[in-house]
């Protein structure tokens, strides 16, 4: 099993990919694939688009099928699009308002997503099936890799 992803190259890897394009969801899908298959610790992975104000919905993402509707006020992807702030959560059965995707997931890390002009685009989620999968420094890397990604989104 994967626990020391080279961030590095795929940071190099989807820069490369993603040379040139604007286009958000051309964006998403291509950070989905690349990132989900990097890492055998990520059992779900895509993202969740602000749609309307407090409400986010699902966009691509590889994985099982993920809840269609998360409203800003519940669960892990709710909290990171309300408070702009990366979640990192070892164990999703204790965090408050958690919501029940996929009965697998076990642990979460979710990272707000803005364009260069700050608009929120919304949240990227990577779930496993692994308590305590995910690390600051995985936080750290992928938070980087995504500012740099869509520094160019619509």
């Amino acid at each position: 099993m994967k626990t020391d992803l080279d961030y590095s190259a795929l940071r190099s890897a989807l820069m490369a990919l993603t040379d040139g394009e604007t286009d958000t969801v051309a964006l998403m899908a291509t950070v989905t694939c690349e990132v989900h298959h990097a890492d055998d610790r990520f059992d779900w992975t895509g993202f969740y688009r602000v749609v309307a104000p407090d409400l986010l919905k699902i966009g691509p993402y590889q994985g099982g099928h993920g809840c269609l509707v998360i409203p800003f006020a519940r669960g892990v992807c709710g909290a990171a699009a309300r408070t702009g702030e990366i979640q990192l959560v070892d164990d999703v059965e204790a965090f408050p308002s958690h919501i029940a995707c996929s009965s697998s997931t076990r642990s979460e890390l979710v990272l707000p997503v803005w364009n260069s002009a700050g608009r929120l685009l919304g949240v990227f989620d990577i779930d496993s099936d692994q308590p305590a999968a995910f690390t600051q420094k995985d936080a750290q890397a992928l938070r980087a890799i995504l500012a740099e990604v869509f520094s160019a989104a619509e």
